[in-house]
């Protein structure tokens, strides 16, 4: 049985997809602050609880017996997360810490992570490789790294067996149509022009042209949600066949896109105007990230289906041409 925290959320919910499709028998735990009980099927076992709560973990452990976690769960907005830095270093750190105790008890010892690029901060070579150093620029990614720090000790000790994913930007719609990205308020860059595409929003605010790239604008990497879920399976299946104690993966296309160019595509797949304007930067968010992802491809087997940026929006604004006002829960 495989425990997915945070599975009703935009990537926990296409992870948790890919791994009923592939035969896997998958329980969902979710506080429903951001996700969505419509993203997961019915006859899932759902446990509505927070990582907060010791007493719900347990209960879900003992109900399940999980033999794996993949471990979604997490306060992720980098903006929330400077004017608020306690709650969620609180909810990441103390969050996940309950959540191991609870595998140590129950005698789960593997994990997959959900990690993020902004382990590294403002990046000193591009592309990025695992190798880069950890120097994240907001709380977000301190506690990802601190997180991943405790991991390393739980490993050192032998208790833990665990592969840590660190993505890059998340895009794009499962290409079947069932599932999408509805974060309530949104804040990813892709929904947003689509937002401004089909009139939701007067105009995108884009956070800064002043950065030293092309145009001014920042530049990232973008990953379609689906070749994140898959690379998720190969992470899985790699802890299932007792791979190493701990591996650590970037995951990304190896190609930035600035904000501009950004909007340029999504121009050109919505056949929509798309009226913007510009505001100062947002404190913590580098200029540019651009993923290194030798390692998974060549340790992991990983290649990406969906690497074309103007694929990865289509499929998103088809969902969201199709569902405009998200999920129904």
């Amino acid at each position: 049985m495989i425990l997915v925290t945070g599975g009703a959320g935009y990537i926990g919910s296409h992870i948790v997809k890919e791994l009923t499709g592939r035969g896997y028998k998958t329980a969902v735990l979710d506080n429903l602050s951001t996700g969505h009980r419509a993203s997961v099927p019915e006859e899932l076992s759902f446990f509505t609880a927070d990582l907060l709560d010791k007493e719900a973990l347990d209960r879900a452990f003992e109900t399940i017996r999980p033999g794996t976690v993949m471990h979604f769960a997490a306060k992720s907005i980098v903006p929330e997360s400077i004017s608020r830095p306690l709650d969620t270093f609180y909810q990441n750190l103390t969050g996940t810490m309950n959540l191991l105790s609870a595998m140590q008890k129950h005698g789960t010892g593997k994990m997959v992570f959900s990690s993020t690029a902004a382990v590294y901060g403002e990046p000193a070579d591009v592309p990025i490789n695992e190798e880069h150093p950890l120097k994240p620029t907001n709380p977000y990614g301190e506690s990802k790294l601190f997180i991943e720090k405790i991991m390393s000790r739980l490993a050192d000790s032998g208790s833990l067996q665990y592969i840590s994913l660190r993505y890059f930007n998340a895009a794009g719609a499962d290409p079947d149509g069932h599932l999408g990205e509805d974060h309530r308020p949104e804040t990813h860059l892709v929904p947003l022009i689509l937002a401004a595409a089909a009139g939701k929003k007067d105009d995108l605010l884009i956070y800064g042209n002043d950065y030293p790239t092309a145009d001014g604008t920042a530049v990232r990497d973008y990953i379609h949600i689906s070749d994140l879920a898959s690379a998720h399976i190969l992470a899985l299946e790699a802890l299932l066949k007792g791979s190493k104690t701990r591996s650590v993966y970037n995951l990304g296309n190896e190609r930035g896109y600035s904000v501009m160019e950004v909007i340029k595509k999504a121009k050109k797949v919505t056949g929509k105007n798309i009226n913007f304007r510009f505001g100062p930067r947002r404190e913590g968010d580098p200029s540019t990230l651009v993923a290194g992802s030798g390692r998974i491809k060549k340790e992991l087997k990983w290649q990406a289906r969906h690497s074309d940026l103007e694929n990865i929006i289509e499929t998103a604004w088809k969902w969201h041409q199709e569902n405009p006002h998200g999920y129904r829960d």
